[in-house]
């Protein structure tokens, strides 16, 4: 728990406003008195200023507030004259709680005496959505990639894609562009309070995917399309530790729960009119690697690397970093079905035989131990299971072009593979993916 900070705790967390205009929302919060203020600009979702609309972007307004409330951990929450509703209520308790669970093992700051207070009824606003037109979020990293290429010839896709106020993400776009597919926009602008390491703020992780995914769902709603569609595997709901008696799950709002959780408030909202669900929740991340290393014409614009993503234009990096935990995994997976060669042409490095890297690949695969506990847990990074990382690894030193690397060998060897790399390629645990996605 390396950013345990001694800050006092905030008493009230306060949500002031949410402003619609044509093409834009406007929220306010307050933490203690101190207010903050956060735009989303959209392009091409279509006209936001609509009751139907708006509907959606009260629970977006509710879950992003999470990254205010967080800079003082409020004791009180009070969601004001909001709509909230039952399912709403759930959405809020479990993105603050579940949500914002590594924020609170990070900073030793159980959540758990959190009271929320305020709202107000839902209405259910009726709307008519096309089910065959849906936004797929798209990241630029394998998961998205394959989750467009596999739906082509099913439905009517368009892109969404979020990036900071200090501009577009290169390897997004660049990604974005191969689809050929149309883009829709939306652009976070923070509050500047947030991205200027103040020290009197707590710091940490927050369920950003959660703010994505009803992000598009707005946009979907503008637009008229029936589905958002994620791109979230099997793995996203594995824990990373127990805490407090809290599964802490860095991926959160990738979950299944998640998703069940964000798909019930939209409904109390919306009815069944808008599907929101993880093309990919049945599949593994080998699956995914698999799927992805057939498709040669992303191989050398995708990236998944942090370090290419960093808020600030000037901290953001050009290529592959080789030496994050992404970097790591991204090449495990694919190197069971790429060559050695086109590993090194796609990433510039090779971290799986970089003896740097051999701590970070012992915690892949379950045998090592994650800084500041003393048990052995996936790291909080957007990562596989250890079964999964284990049993490609497994794969990998059976091939003949690693034979050479016998630290691989006698990791592989040590690690815990509990399920065979072929079973991996099957489909695994529930999916709530309705069947005209796939006709």
């Amino acid at each position: 728990m390396s950013d345990v900070s001694t800050n006092p705790r905030a008493d009230l967390f306060r949500y002031v406003s949410l402003e619609l205009d044509e093409s834009s929302l406007r929220a306010t919060y307050e933490l203690d008195g101190r207010a903050f203020v956060e735009t989303v600009v959209f392009e091409g979702a279509g006209t936001l200023d609509r009751p139907v609309v708006r509907a959606v972007a009260e629970l977006w307004f509710l879950v992003a507030g999470l990254s205010y409330y967080k800079a003082g951990a409020a004791r009180r929450v009070d969601v004001g004259a909001t709509p909230l509703g039952a399912a709403g209520e759930r959405l809020l308790a479990a993105a603050l709680r579940e949500g914002l669970g590594e924020f609170a093992y990070r900073n030793d700051l159980p959540l758990d005496d959190v009271i929320i207070s305020g709202g107000t009824d839902v209405v259910a606003t009726p709307v008519s959505l096309d089910p065959e037109r849906v936004l797929v979020p798209f990241g630029g990293g394998i998961d998205s990639v394959v989750t467009t290429a596999t739906l082509a010839d099913h439905l009517d896709q368009t892109l969404f894609i979020v990036s900071p106020s200090s501009g577009p993400f290169a390897p997004l776009e660049e990604t974005a562009a191969v689809t050929g597919l149309e883009i829709v926009r939306a652009t976070r602008h923070l509050d500047a309070q947030l991205l200027n390491d103040d020290d009197s703020f707590f710091h940490g992780h927050v369920p950003v995917t959660a703010m994505v995914t009803l992000l598009a769902a707005v946009a979907a709603v503008a637009s008229g399309r029936g589905g958002v569609v994620m791109s979230n595997e099997h793995s996203a709901s594995a824990a990373n530790l127990l805490w407090n008696d809290l599964e802490v799950n860095h991926q959160w709002s990738k979950s299944l729960a998640a998703e069940i959780l964000i798909a019930d408030a939209l409904s109390e909202r919306l009815g069944d009119q808008l599907t929101v669900a993880s093309f990919l929740r049945d599949r593994s991340e080998v699956w995914v690697a698999k799927t992805f290393s057939e498709l040669p014409q992303y191989h050398h614009v995708f990236r998944s690397c942090n370090r290419a993503f960093a808020q600030a234009r000037e901290r953001r990096l050009d290529t592959w970093c080789g030496e994050c935990d992404k970097c790591l995994f991204i090449n495990l997976m694919l190197a069971p079905f790429l060559s050695r060669a086109t590993l090194v042409d796609i990433f510039h490095h090779e971290p799986l035989s970089d003896e740097r890297r051999s701590d970070q690949l012992r915690v892949l695969v379950g045998v090592g131990v994650g800084v500041g506990v003393g048990v052995a847990y996936k790291p909080f990074e957007c990562v596989g299971d250890p079964e999964e990382s284990a049993a490609a690894l497994r794969r990998v030193t059976e091939l003949d072009q690693w034979r050479d690397e016998g630290q691989l060998a006698a990791l592989a060897a040590e690690a815990n593979v509990a399920v065979t790399f072929e079973s991996l390629l099957e489909q695994e645990g529930p999916s709530r993916v309705p069947a005209h996605w796939l006709r």
